[in-house]
């Protein structure tokens, strides 16, 4: 039998794992840890529904924590297969692991000492060490080639856009091909390459991150610049929180442009943060992955100062001067980001500006919504600061780009699963794939099984 669930990604924006089950065969598409509402963060002490040790390999489609931060626990679990990733992915991959094993180590730890966990004592999901026996698993493979796989499948990576190294997975097993999205990133992004074509397929499983929205129209890299020369006029700071991978990168290079054109020539940058910083070395050890020639990704990566230090960070919160701040976490779940919205969010004088999609039960999502203030470190902070989303700096492909990347199909696939979306998102493009395209797809559940 030959099937297809989902152990995650399955009504929500996290948590990314597919399961391809194919006889006594197993592989698991992304590996990704739950985030946002506190229902969906206690998954992830859940233990499977299957045994980890029972998987015969991990295909990898990016490197974003909801997508591969529960790689450590699984390892740790008893996987002991290969975890098959673009070489950029394994590069990435190796930054955000190890950030998110230290970061579960240093709550824990912080939690034990302030004494407010339920658990006696709170224990981290993983460790630094479960991120780095999860790495020694991983396999490098290049855009394009085919590649068998245990079990008989064969795989190729094509690439997805979105962040560095993300890839869009082909999988060809027993006949059928099943094409994984990932996440698919913009059209005519600066910095990463469009979505790739896929011809063929019998089955596809695509994401829905903004099936039911269309980012505003407008040039990001002009958007960008009137928010912080507005920020500026009145002596505001800008704080940017980012994803470390991927739109902090592509923030660097709008500012690039906007200090090339003569705009913020005296507003200092600020990238702070730590894996950011790492991030953008690697665009200069991947530069096939992405469109910026040496000479440019040389100027951006030099348009911010860089600080890695915890006191430098400090200095940042207490300089009161205009400036921008490029921090994470992108949701502003965690990170240094968080110390810079304790001084600056109560300040009308400033601006909270994200770009990025901000899922349910984030900090993030708060403060679009209006939240009068957030609750940080068990402390609430008036927030009075002004607060931005810029669409055109997003990552995920929009409604109408994800109806594009579809009908690259030649054919029409026997069905469509609709996946790693919120209900509203994933059901609003359920219906648009049926009108426009004629299709069968469906929106599955969590563990639904489907026979293909």
């Amino acid at each position: 039998m030959f099937t297809l669930s989902s152990l995650g990604g399955a009504g929500t924006v996290t948590g990314s794992k597919h399961l391809l089950t194919n006889g006594s065969k197993r592989i698991l598409i992304d590996c990704g840890l739950f985030q946002g509402l506190k229902n969906l963060r206690d998954l992830n002490w859940t233990p499977l529904s299957i045994a980890p040790s029972s998987l015969d390999a991990v295909v990898l489609t990016h490197a974003h924590l909801d997508h591969s931060g529960y790689l450590p626990k699984l390892v740790r679990e008893g996987f002991r297969g290969p975890i098959f990733a673009t070489s950029a992915t394994c590069d990435v991959a190796e930054l955000i692991l190890k950030d998110s094993g230290h970061l579960q180590e240093k709550d824990a730890d912080y939690a034990n000492r302030k004494g407010f966990s339920k658990h006696k004592p709170a224990l981290p999901l993983y460790g630094v060490r479960d991120a780095e026996r999860a790495l020694e698993l991983f396999q490098a493979l290049p855009f394009g080639k085919p590649i068998e796989l245990p079990g008989g499948a064969v795989l190729t990576f094509r690439y997805a856009g979105h962040i560095l190294g993300a890839a869009i997975a082909d999988i060809a097993w027993s006949g059928k091909r099943i094409v994984f999205s990932g996440d698919l990133g913009r059209y005519d992004d600066s910095v990463l390459p469009d979505p790739e074509a896929v011809p063929d397929a019998d089955y596809v499983v695509v994401e829905s991150t903004y099936g039911n929205r269309i980012h505003q129209p407008g040039d990001p890299t002009e958007l960008l610049g009137v928010v912080i020369e507005r920020t500026v006029q009145r002596g505001g700071t800008v704080v940017i929180p980012a994803f470390a991978v991927g739109r902090a990168q592509s923030l660097l290079y709008h500012l690039w442009k906007l200090k090339t054109a003569g705009r913020l020539s005296n507003i200092p940058v600020y990238l702070d943060s730590p894996m950011a910083i790492n991030a953008t070395d690697l665009l200069h050890a991947h530069r096939k992955d992405h469109r910026l020639i040496p000479e440019i990704c040389d100027a951006i990566c030099k348009i911010a100062t860089y600080t890695r230090e915890v006191e430098e960070s400090k200095a940042i919160t207490a300089s009161r001067y205009p400036k921008v701040v490029i921090s994470a976490s992108g949701m502003a779940t965690g990170g240094r980001v968080l110390h810079h919205l304790k001084v600056f969010a109560p300040d009308p004088k400033n601006t909270v500006l994200f770009s990025g999609f901000q899922a349910a039960g984030t900090r993030g999502r708060a403060m679009l919504q209006g939240a009068k203030e957030i609750n940080v470190h068990g402390e609430w902070i008036p927030v009075r600061a002004g607060v931005e989303d810029l669409g055109p700096l997003s990552a995920h492909a929009d409604a109408n780009e994800l109806m594009r990347w579809l009908t690259g199909f030649r054919r029409k696939p026997t069905q469509t699963f609709i996946v790693h979306g919120e209900d509203e998102a994933a059901e609003a493009l359920r219906v648009r794939i049926g009108r426009e395209l004629s299709w069968n797809a469906s929106v599955p559940r969590q563990e639904q099984v489907f026979d293909l």
